[in-house]
């Protein structure tokens, strides 16, 4: 865990800014996929003759002839789901290696056992055990709290001090890794609803203008606007609900690991008083 320490510091945070304009354009790329995906889909598969009783189009034979009577917001609804189930999977294959092979409970108290019997190599080897960003954090706070232990020139405080610096340090590399693109599950579950409310209410437009012609409503009309009224909706209503749902999760996640890593400093810093004061 060496590199974790070296990267704490100023030039390993310089090094690690191209990362930052190389994941915005991955981001950007996927979004653009997605939405090319979805117009793809919509147009290709959903719209084919096959899903349709006639060849206007106006008469659906399955929900996919359905859906595609949604109109031209259905496919950005579809590509708002496609983006959300792409950043749901990204999260989870990050947010779980983050999290460890060993409950951060279980693992701070092996951890305290060793230090309290002043086995110091025993508590890295848990770390390496633990593999998340906690054992990340406590490993480089044990580095640390070695070199404080034959430290001869700096005061009991200041060695804590110095402890506690290498945490923050180690947590500020952890954290950003976490909580990167968790903004897109946030703001999927906010803006899907308002897109699929926006189609909903243009559906509903074109089913009154169907009514308002003067003499009898044009049924294919008003039945094509109610579609795509609904369509909107349930498309609106359901990425909304995946994506809160996914958000509260892995932010559940993170909150335990964050309270795991401030569990771990204070572990350090308390023992390291206790023997070395």
């Amino acid at each position: 865990m060496a590199e974790v320490k070296s990267a704490a510091k100023p030039q390993g945070a310089r090094a690690g800014q191209p990362n930052k304009s190389s994941d915005l354009l991955k981001n950007f790329l996927v979004i653009v996929v997605m939405i090319a995906l979805a117009e793809a889909i919509f147009h290709l598969y959903f719209g084919s003759s096959a899903n349709f009783r006639d060849d206007e189009r106006h008469v659906p034979a399955n929900l996919l002839g359905t859906m595609y009577l949604g109109g031209w917001v259905v496919p950005i609804l579809m590509s708002t789901a496609l983006i959300l189930l792409f950043f749901v999977f990204e999260r989870a294959m990050t947010v779980f290696k983050a999290k460890g092979k060993v409950n951060a409970t279980e693992f701070v108290r092996k951890v305290q056992y060793h230090l309290a019997n002043k086995n110091i190599d025993a508590a890295m080897a848990e770390c390496d055990k633990q593999a998340g960003s906690v054992g990340n954090v406590m490993k480089a706070g044990l580095i640390k709290y070695r070199e404080m232990i034959d430290n001869k020139e700096l005061e009991t405080e200041q060695k804590i001090a110095s402890i506690q610096k290498e945490i923050e340090e180690a947590t500020a590399l952890e954290m950003p890794v976490m909580e990167k693109n968790m903004v897109f599950l946030s703001t999927i579950a906010s803006v899907a609803t308002l897109i699929g409310l926006f189609g909903t209410v243009l559906g509903m437009i074109r089913a009154f203008a169907a009514m308002s012609t003067g003499g009898a409503p044009d049924s294919a009309a008003l039945a094509a606007g109610i579609s795509e009224a609904l369509v909107n909706t349930a498309l609106g209503i359901g990425t909304s609900a995946i994506a809160i749902i996914a958000y509260n999760f892995y932010t559940t996640i993170i909150d335990n690991i964050t309270f795991g890593i401030n569990e771990s400093g204070f572990t350090l810093t308390q023992n390291f008083y206790a023997n070395y004061k």
